[in-house]
């Protein structure tokens, strides 16, 4: 960008591009707010909403035959929204490190994690334990295990298939926590994607374990293209910068066969790849011009309150909605179950949040915050 600041040795430990450090005053933040990538959040969401609910049978008991063949095809790609999450991920996460302790980094991320995951958990419990004949709840080992979010590292089946993801998440908080720990820099962060970039590629041959797990070797690359993004935009893009994104989006493209294998089955072998890639390609254009201002301009305040039910429906969404899906499928068309179904969801969504993820929110970081002090104080 024209108007991008030179940088100087210390700006690369210390100045942000827009504001004098994390603890903004409210005005402040409301100027600096990226709404865009709030208004990201929903479209990823009704990507994964789109492959669930129109390209897999869970709700319909067969291959869904009402909607239109592009639509069908079309929402065959909707599990990419994903992928999207994550590359949104890589960048909010380095953003909102930046400056914090890592006790600040563990209290925020816990209470936005878990009082909208426990609210979902709960309420998908209950829809399957009404009406089990989509799937049943698990048992209570089962359940309570998954109160943790640490149910795949322990091999328990996940209440809700959509949880995959937040292990995901978590490995992703847990690694670049290391880098809060010791103090979050422009160099640390870099030398972080180098590190994270390689480690994906040698797990792929070293056959280690270990390694496997925390590289996350199909996903890495979308975290480590967000990181790269926001020091582009909190500095100024450098060869440097860009040249991991592209490796991470090579990276990306290479396991794009692999995706749709896994999410598509024996379908993947005849479903072409080529526009599984050009959204992945867009994905990283509109997060490009993210991190160059492209959006800056854009300031639209219903982004944030979109953006702001996202997760909540991306954790109620799945078997929740399958039930509503089977309850209605026989009694109304096909796209009245889908929109009906939708629109429940959301408002669903809208009332955790609002009565859940906000106010339980609040007091857990606050919570936290103050245990945080306590451990650092009496240490």
């Amino acid at each position: 960008m024209s108007d991008a600041p030179t940088v100087r040795p210390e700006m690369l430990h210390t100045a942000p591009r827009h504001s004098p450090g994390p603890r903004e005053d409210s005005q402040s933040h409301q100027q600096s707010r990226l709404r865009i990538l709030d208004g990201l959040r929903p479209l990823a969401a009704i990507m994964v909403l789109a492959y669930h609910f129109i390209t897999l049978r869970d709700g319909w008991g067969q291959d869904p035959s009402a909607f239109s063949t592009p639509v069908y095809h079309l929402s065959e790609y909707g599990y990419l929204g994903v992928e999207v999450f994550f590359l949104i991920s890589g960048f909010v996460i380095c953003m909102s490190a930046w400056g914090r302790s890592l006790g600040d980094f563990i209290a925020s991320r816990v209470s936005r994690l878990y009082p909208a995951y426990w609210a979902a958990i709960l309420l998908t419990v209950t829809a399957l334990t009404v009406y089990p004949k989509v799937r049943g709840p698990g048992g209570w080992e089962t359940i309570l295990t998954n109160f943790t979010m640490l149910q795949q590292g322990l091999d328990v089946p996940n209440v809700d298939d959509s949880y995959w993801t937040l292990f995901i998440e978590l490995k992703f908080y847990v690694l670049f926590a290391i880098i809060i720990f010791i103090g979050v820099t422009y160099r640390r962060c870099v030398m972080f994607c180098g590190i994270w970039t390689v480690a994906g590629v040698a797990s792929l041959k070293a056959h280690d374990g270990l390694l496997s797990f925390w590289a996350i070797a199909p996903y890495s690359p979308y975290f480590i293209a967000g990181i790269a993004f926001y020091l582009m935009h909190r500095f100024r893009p450098t060869a440097l910068l860009w040249a991991i994104v592209m490796v991470s989006f090579a990276l990306a493209q290479h396991y794009v066969q692999g995706r749709l294998k896994m999410n598509l089955g024996d379908k993947a072998e005849w479903t072409a790849s080529w526009p599984a890639r050009v959204i992945i390609l867009l994905a990283f254009v509109i997060m490009a011009g993210i991190s160059l201002g492209w959006f800056d301009a854009v300031q639209w305040r219903w982004l944030t309150i979109s953006g702001s039910i996202t997760y909540p429906l991306y954790l109620l969404h799945m078997y929740i909605g399958f039930t509503l899906i089977t309850l209605l499928r026989d009694h109304l068309p096909a796209p009245a179950v889908l929109l009906i179904t939708v629109a429940a969801l959301m408002a669903l969504s809208w009332a955790v949040h609002r009565y859940v993820e906000r106010p339980l929110g609040r007091r857990m970081r606050s919570a936290l915050t103050r245990s945080m002090q306590e451990i650092r104080y009496s240490s």
